[in-house]
């Protein structure tokens, strides 16, 4: 092995006779360094991507969140709550109620949701380290209500932290009115909001939170909830928790972990990112034809060569190793050359963040980069693997050739 690969190193770098060669071979050099490079910057994006999604799911998304099987609203039966709070690796938890309402605030008006939460809601999220303006407060201790609307819905009705306009919430009653006055049919009331939140244009355009006893009353539910959402501790298994406090609330409830709340959308984030990497090696595939041109041609061109090397008592295996380990050269070269520019570039955004975001952000303003060792293994191990088989077939069809005409 170490006298076929010194004999391809010898045959790469040195000068051939056909000036064609050399070219052939850096094209195919800078093909593999381009296409690992792209591979490993994509990937790298797509981490960053998913973890920037991530990061705003999580600031409304809890650890666990149980919804109920059938319907939209379920009793929190309290013997269950007091299991629930028993569990190991369980931190605290938050009652929610969530329904669709018309805002009114001067003279607009806007369709949202309104999100009413309990006091443990700050405890379970990360709501209150979003504020665009404000506070996030809810009630003060003079047991005073507050909302806080998204910066989309208060963008929308002119809104702002003032104290001086409330903002009025209209829900149909539950048991409808057939009276003449047209505003007998729904319930009114007016809080005045305490801030601004501002996370992503999704959740700042829908939701609007208000105290869950202020939701209920406009409901019309006395003890209903749309779900329990749970925090964990530092150090906890997520899969032991989810298992247990599954077994507390039984089959008519659903206990959906963060990736299963949000599993349309790390489905998608996947299933793209894999559709790239395949495309990408697709091209990568492409670009190795240039090794075949490249190969064809040396071996072609070293003809004479094989002759002498048969006839001092090579044998056919070694000849073929020679070439191979040749176009394996190429490769190799390419790949190391493409890790090392795809790592400099993803470094540079990490750390300059030249490439900025179109729309500007509260949680970055650049391209998110994030490079995992799984990706510098995948990427490099891909590449070889191509290389090696373009290698293959035009030494092993090639040589074959030559071998069988000389003897």
């Amino acid at each position: 092995m170490k006298l076929s690969l010194y004999i391809a190193k010898r045959y790469l770098f040195a000068k051939k006779s056909r000036n064609a060669i050399n070219i052939i071979s850096a094209v195919s050099v800078a093909g593999v360094a381009v296409g690992t490079m792209a591979l490993i910057i994509i990937l790298s994006v797509f981490n960053g991507l998913e973890t920037m999604v991530s990061a705003i799911f999580n600031t409304f998304d809890p650890d666990l969140k149980i919804i109920a099987a059938e319907g939209k609203t379920f009793i929190a039966d309290s013997s269950r709550l007091k299991l629930l709070a028993k569990v190991d690796g369980v931190s605290c938890f938050s009652l929610s109620l969530e329904e669709n309402a018309l805002l009114k605030y001067g003279d607009r008006q806007f369709i949202a949701t309104i999100k009413g939460v309990d006091d443990n809601y700050v405890k379970v999220s990360g709501i209150d380290s979003s504020m665009w303006e404000g506070d996030f407060i809810l009630r003060n201790e003079k047991g005073r209500q507050y909302a806080v609307p998204g910066i989309g819905v208060a963008q929308y009705l002119g809104l702002r932290v003032n104290f001086v306009n409330p903002l009025f919430i209209w829900l149909p009653r539950r048991t409808g009115s057939s009276a003449i006055n047209s505003e007998d049919p729904f319930n009114k009331k007016f809080i005045y909001p305490s801030g601004i939140f501002e996370v992503e244009k999704e959740y700042d355009s829908k939701y609007v939170y208000i105290p869950i006893a202020f939701a209920r009353e406009l409901i019309e539910v006395e003890e209903g909830v749309t779900s329990v959402e749970i925090k964990f501790t530092g150090s906890t298994d997520p899969r032991i928790v989810q298992k247990n406090v599954t077994a507390i609330f039984g089959k008519g409830f659903i206990v959906q972990n963060r990736y299963e709340q949000q599993e349309l959308f790390y489905k998608v984030m996947r299933s793209e990112r894999l559709a790239i990497f395949f495309i990408l090696t697709l091209i990568l595939i492409i670009a190795s034809f240039n090794i075949m041109g490249s190969l064809t041609m040396l071996i072609i061109e070293k003809e004479r060569d094989i002759i002498i090397l048969k006839s001092l008592g090579a044998d056919n295996n070694l000849i073929r190793k020679i070439f191979i380990f040749e176009g394996w050269l190429i490769s190799i070269i390419g790949a190391f050359a493409g890790i090392i520019l795809g790592f400099l570039i993803c470094w540079l955004q990490q750390t300059f963040g030249l490439v900025k975001l179109q729309s500007q952000s509260l949680i970055m303003d650049s391209y998110p980069v994030v490079m995992k060792l799984k990706d510098f293994v995948i990427v490099p191990g891909t590449v070889l693997l191509i290389g090696y088989f373009a290698a293959w077939y035009p030494v092993r069809f090639l040589t074959k050739k030559f071998l069988n005409k000389n003897g």
